[in-house]
């Protein structure tokens, strides 16, 4: 790991690299994603790198025109960010991008469409169904949910097809609990992701890739009293990280393998992160994948980084020098 996140001496012509970070956005997640942009801005310029901080406004565009950085960084977090249209306008703009570009990100950003992708290259996912909220006004919702249990049974997940942070996620233990957990989820997004749950140790493992090939971080277990929802995951005190997770030999290679799969399957570039459950069989279960990991005090991947014993600064401005060199 250590070889791949050298850090040079100087950016693009022998000087240091010009940096645009994106932060902010009107998604739910405006708040991580402001804060993961100056936490990721004060590591980078603790390296030598010129940053810049932007919020996703009529301004951005000017900007990005005016000062022609030599790296753009997505730090965006909901629809825009993360769906592959700011990304295309970067793009547009002719300026590097650091992280997946646009078509990838689409696929990572539904839910639905990923895990088919995955599964059908022969990754383990629970089963699941996408439910979006104009099919319970044709059909009822009563016989639909009725079906829904009866085809995937109980507990069940049920969280926005598109979507992050954990808004809008509910583990629904009971019939009676359904109804309730699809208006929460229908409040963040018209389209339900509906799977069935696994029991077992939930996990993160975040993929890097500096040019020389993906790398996978140590994996992080994720450890609540309640659910993992917004609050547990950004407020310190209510949930408890184990780096490394504690996993056999066996589980810790099959995760990195399947985090790995994930970033290379999609066609991922540079970072992501890809969280899972190992069951009690040690099997890992694909759940989701992010293109725009948080990067905040309570983030993952920043934990993974430090765990794996490396500089946040060192990797960060590693990842700018890829992105610069077109990598």
């Amino acid at each position: 790991m250590a070889a791949p996140l050298v850090v040079p001496g100087a950016g693009p012509g022998g000087r240091a690299p010009t940096v645009a970070v994106l932060a902010g956005g009107l998604s739910h997640e405006r708040d991580v994603s402001l804060r993961s942009g100056r936490r990721v801005a004060e590591a980078l310029r603790g390296t030598g790198a010129e940053v810049t901080v932007h919020d996703v406004d009529a301004d951005l565009v000017p900007a990005l025109r005016q000062l022609r950085p030599d790296v753009v960084w997505p730090l965006l977090h909901g629809a825009t960010g993360e769906d592959g249209s700011v990304r295309d306008v970067v793009r547009m703009l002719g300026l590097h991008l650091l992280g997946s570009g646009p078509r990838a990100s689409r696929l990572a950003w539904s839910k639905p469409v990923a895990k088919t992708v995955m599964a059908r290259a022969g990754v383990a996912t629970p089963e699941h169904m996408a439910l979006p909220q104009a099919l319970f006004r044709e059909l009822g919702a009563r016989p639909v949910l009725d079906l829904v249990v009866e085809h995937l049974g109980l507990p069940l997940v049920v969280k926005p097809s598109r979507g992050g942070s954990a808004l809008g996620v509910t583990l629904v233990a009971s019939r009676d609990e359904l109804a309730g957990a699809m208006v929460e989820c229908f409040s963040y997004c018209g389209t339900a992701l509906v799977e069935r749950a696994v029991v077992g140790t939930e996990v993160a493992v975040s993929v890097l890739d500096t040019g020389t090939g993906p790398v996978a971080l140590p994996a992080v277990e994720i450890v609540t009293d309640g659910p993992y929802d917004y609050d547990a995951r950004y407020n310190p005190g209510r949930t408890e990280y184990f780096v490394p997770a504690r996993l056999d030999a066996t589980a810790q290679a099959a995760v990195a393998e399947l985090a790995i799969a994930v970033h290379t399957t999609l066609g991922l570039r540079h970072l992501s992160r890809t969280d899972l459950v190992v069951d009690d069989d040690g099997v890992p279960w694909f759940l989701e994948v992010n293109v725009a990991p948080g990067m905040t005090e309570t983030s993952l991947l920043p934990q993974a980084v430090e765990a794996a014993g490396h500089d946040l600064g060192a990797v960060y401005r590693a990842l700018v020098d890829a992105a610069a060199s077109g990598a």
